[in-house]
């Protein structure tokens, strides 16, 4: 049966009596607790309600050993070859882990929402095993290179350990946002059941869709006399994507478009790894749980752009070539994705390769989209719908509406602090936003007061610093911070917790030199750790490492505090920040045209 669940039955774990379940909660209270992170907590979710069939837990050491080589689960009872299953789907846990909560095979752990701490599923371990991640980025991602992000993932999140066994479940995990939109496997069956849809094309996104995914959805459903899914990923997709409320608020404003009746909406909870061509499998596999009967596999399916040799990870093709390899055993039929472009004299999209050579055609790429969205410009009805273009423009303002951070970073008596207020009053002056100052010892006072002076201490306190200022940044603040910031490492980080929340960050080096920092230093610190009263004061008996990555080095011997400032304010405004900016630079990605790469 076309539409059957992967291997044949649907596992829907939350499927249970009443008694059951207050059994398990009451066993679950005496257990040891595993709070999941974000994947795990999207994994387990798709395990408990059947979108992972015929997964029924998390992978035992023979399933991840299978899957990772052979794209199959073990085999079982004499198969002569396990069930297709492409993608690694363990449960890490640390060597700390393992010893406090004293797992071992045969132990019962209770795994727990970190978010209301609200118990989701008892595991019993069948297995403790370490991976050999090396070998799991080449087999699964195709190459063990950090630029993939589910590779640095695996590299940098990954505990030591995974631990495999059946789960079952007490609860699925709760959320608060777009409830009605969703389904579990089950669910979803249930509702196409009842308004007769017995072909439906799967759609997979995970950026915003415009007029010409409408078209060839609209195209492909057509063809094959179905019905239109369309099944955005709101769990973890690429680092720097559009956020999903942001997507999801656009996806509804897209559907009125499509003919009353041919399509619905859903959601799924997926974490997504980029893996290209595993990936695709392994999303032709979900829609299939989910009911369908035919998904729509684009060009660089599920591709993370370029490994750090500038080139593609996967070949443009590499997704469908595998989903077709598998046709017999899916039976689920692969739909290729249809690059489309906009004929202005007809005022219709068509296919590209259906295009004769000299018509007249338009299109706007992603990039060029970004730009119209930082700028304010004009963004034609041919390309996309009002709705689409409202919703994208209220999350994701022109660049002189949209808040940022400056990290002033240098020693003690560098000047920072003096700069930082200077730099406060001239943006509270131009009057665009408000302004927020996060000078080094007043924020050491308030967030991290039970702090020392080791170096861990002033990674953490830095990682504080940084979380407040993407925080305020997020929400439209002009950020001034100025920590000392002695760590590259420490740094690093805060860029990447503040641009990976959307923000825009500058980094200024306030390099006067430690001859001058002492030399004025009234309230004589560097001479009170010299005489060993005090310890871990930067450039004395700690070290400082310049910044390389800096959007402007000052010194205060050169240059006055007013020039500096002068010199800041032109960095804003080249990259227009400041109140009267034109606008350029990059912003988180709105979902190109109909071109050539597909939506997820």
């Amino acid at each position: 049966m076309a539409n059957a669940p992967h291997g044949g039955v649907l596992k829907d774990l939350l499927v249970r009596d009443a008694h059951l379940h207050d059994q398990l909660v009451e066993e679950a209270r005496t257990l040891s607790d595993v709070f999941l992170t974000e994947r795990q907590l999207c994994d387990l979710e798709l395990i408990l309600n059947g979108g992972f069939s015929p997964l029924e837990g998390f992978m035992t050491e023979a399933d991840y050993t299978s899957v990772r080589d052979t794209l199959r689960l073990a085999k079982v009872n004499g198969q002569r070859q396990g069930t297709l299953f492409p993608m690694p789907i363990t449960l890490d846990v640390s060597s700390e882990d393992i010893q406090t909560l004293n797992i071992r095979p045969g132990a019962r752990l209770a795994l727990r929402d970190p978010r209301d701490e609200a118990a989701l599923a008892i595991l019993t371990v069948h297995d403790i095993y370490t991976p050999d991640k090396p070998l799991e980025a080449a087999q699964v991602m195709g190459a063990d290179d950090s630029a993939h992000p589910a590779v640095s993932y695996l590299h940098k999140q990954t505990k030591e350990f995974y631990i495999g066994g059946k789960v079952q479940a007490i609860q699925a995990p709760t959320h608060y946002d777009y409830v009605a939109l969703r389904y579990t496997p089950a669910e979803l069956r249930a509702h196409f059941h009842k308004v007769a849809w017995r072909k439906v094309v799967a759609f997979q996104t995970r950026n915003p869709m415009h007029r010409a995914h409408r078209e060839l959805t609209v195209r492909a459903a057509r063809q094959r006399r179905a019905n239109v899914l369309i099944h955005p990923v709101v769990g973890l997709t690429k680092p720097g994507d559009v956020d999903h409320f942001t997507r999801v608020r656009a996806y509804q404003a897209l559907m009125p478009s499509y003919p009353e009746g041919m399509a619905h909406l859903a959601l799924l909870p997926l974490a997504m790894r980029m893996a290209g061509p595993r990936e695709a499998l392994w999303h032709a596999i979900i829609r299939k749980n989910f009911g369908a009967t035919h998904f729509i596999v684009g060009r660089d399916h599920a591709g993370p752009g370029k490994n750090s040799q500038g080139k593609d990870f996967y070949g443009p093709y590499d997704a469908q070539e595998l989903v077709t390899q598998y046709k017999d055993e899916l039976h689920i039929e692969m739909v290729p994705f249809q690059a489309m472009t906009y004929l202005p004299g007809t005022d219709e999209y068509q296919p590209v390769d259906e295009v004769a050579k000299g018509t007249p055609t338009a299109d706007i790429s992603g990039t060029e989209l970004r730009k119209r969205l930082r700028t304010g410009a004009a963004i034609p009805d041919w390309f996309s719908y009002t709705g689409v273009v409202k919703v994208l423009r209220e999350s994701y303002p022109p660049r002189p509406q949209q808040g940022f951070t400056v990290l002033l970073t240098g020693l003690h008596n560098s000047g920072k602090d003096t700069i930082a207020r200077a730099l406060q009053v001239t943006l509270q002056q131009h009057g665009s936003r408000s302004v927020s100052l996060l000078l080094g010892e007043e924020v050491r006072h308030e967030l991290s007061p039970e702090l020392g002076a080791s170096p861990e201490d002033k990674h953490l306190n830095l990682l504080r610093i940084g979380f407040v200022a993407s925080e305020l940044s997020k929400a439209g603040a002009a950020v001034i911070a100025a920590p000392t910031a002695p760590y590259q490492k420490s740094r690093q980080a805060v860029r990447e917790q503040i641009a990976g929340q959307g923000g825009n960050y500058f980094l200024v080096h306030v390099a006067t030199p430690l001859e001058y920092c002492e030399r004025v230093d009234r309230r004589g610190l560097y001479k009170r750790a010299r005489n060993g009263e005090i310890k871990g004061l930067t450039g004395v008996d700690d070290k400082y490492e310049e910044p390389t990555d800096a959007d402007l080095v000052v010194d205060l011997r050169e240059d006055s505090v007013p020039e500096i400032v002068h010199s800041i304010i032109m960095l804003l405004e080249g990259r227009t920040w400041s109140r009267r900016g034109a606008g350029c630079g990059s912003s988180p990605g709105a979902g190109g045209g109909g071109g050539g790469r597909e939506g997820s």
